[in-house]
């Protein structure tokens, strides 16, 4: 059988307002790209050209974003799912509404260090029925975990208020051999408590039913983008592995591993590693510290910046301030005299301290 994406955005990210509002987590670009064209990007090189795409929440923007899918090289066939009625039913779903083959079920708001290769070549090399990536995480009762025993998995439970021992944090990747028996799993199945029909359960049907579960450990790091801390840890993982490159303006200081996009000025200084994107200008008086990703057409002017991400479109005019762990929404205005910040802002909005009233 085909390998078939089946890659799923239908969240509303909650826990990421007010900047989900108007613009879902995985289409927050971080270095110039959303996290969803990354993740069908990563899945097309390694041999998935049909995509099923599972949109609720503000679903038309992926539709913009991605539209049929042929700038990608891929194609792209877009999913309802009207309720928030959990993983488990977003595949249902895409199942229901034609993707037949081996399905590789990823969350479009994750992303793997190490890439997704690894997984796709052994899960078919396995001839596992349903493969999963594990991981530790400092945090396992946000995550379904997985318990092992003797090298297999014997057991799924759903963000545990105790994790038990040898469990691990059950990643955003799944991939399942057969789509008839993913619709025999989900038939038994009831809503969690939350009201949910809950990935760890359908995978749970294939243990207890003496399917072969497989797993790995992923080698590398792995976010889930829940939080906006989430957000930043991915921008600074992803910046410790750029290789400096410049291709724009540099009028002022670049200082280590930048990427300086073709388009944008700099006039005054930057620290990598950072990124500053296309049509962005960086001003004479402006500091840009450690691990700052700029996207495009944002203009900045005095102060300093550190830690941060600045999405599209968006104005600061920091005087002597400095802003610091802060994620600023596209389209909005950042007017800001003395001292220092932390702001975690949605799309349009004007900040201003009380030098500028």
């Amino acid at each position: 059988m085909v390998l078939v994406g089946v890659v799923l955005v239908a969240g509303e990210g909650t826990r990421l307002r007010p900047l989900t509002y108007t613009l879902p987590k995985p289409l927050i670009p971080i270095m110039g790209k959303p996290l969803v064209i990354r993740a069908v990007e990563g899945l097309r090189d390694n041999g998935i050209h049909d995509f099923y795409v599972v949109i609720g929440h503000l679903g038309f923007l992926f539709k913009q974003a991605l539209g049929d899918g042929s700038n990608l090289g891929v194609r792209v066939r877009y999913v309802e799912q009207r309720e928030r009625l959990g993983i488990a039913h977003a595949i249902h779903r895409a199942i229901e509404e034609g993707a037949n083959g081996e399905l590789v079920v990823y969350l479009g708001d994750n992303y793997f260090g190490e890439g997704v290769g690894r997984f796709i070549r052994e899960f078919e090399e396995g001839d596992y029925d349903v493969y999963i990536v594990l991981t530790k995480h400092r945090d396992p009762t946000r995550f379904g975990n997985a318990v092992i025993n003797e090298g297999r998995v014997v057991r799924l439970i759903e963000k545990p208020r105790e994790p038990p021992p040898n469990s691990y944090v059950v990643t955003g990747i799944y991939m399942f051999r057969d789509p008839d028996d993913v619709k025999r799993a989900f038939k038994t199945l009831k809503p969690s408590a939350r009201g949910e029909y809950e990935i760890t359960e359908l995978i749970q049907w294939f243990i207890d039913n003496g399917r072969r579960v497989g797993y790995t450990i992923t080698n590398s790091w792995w976010k889930d983008t829940g939080t906006p801390q989430d957000i930043l840890d991915l921008v600074y993982l992803m910046l410790d592995a750029v290789e400096p490159r410049v291709e724009g303006e540099v009028r002022g200081v670049v200082n280590g591993r930048v990427i300086i996009e073709r388009g944008a000025v700099v006039e005054g200084v930057v620290h990598g590693p950072a990124y500053v994107g296309p049509g962005s200008i960086i001003s004479k008086d402006t500091v840009i510290e450690h691990y700052v990703d700029v996207e495009s057409n944002v203009v900045i002017s005095g102060g300093a910046l550190s830690r941060s991400l600045v999405l599209n479109d968006a104005r600061l005019e920091l005087g002597r301030a400095r802003v610091v762990d802060s994620i600023i929404g596209p389209r909005s205005t950042i007017r800001l005299e003395r001292g220092r910040h932390t702001l975690i802002i949605g799309e349009g909005n004007l900040i201003m301290s009380m030098d500028w009233a």
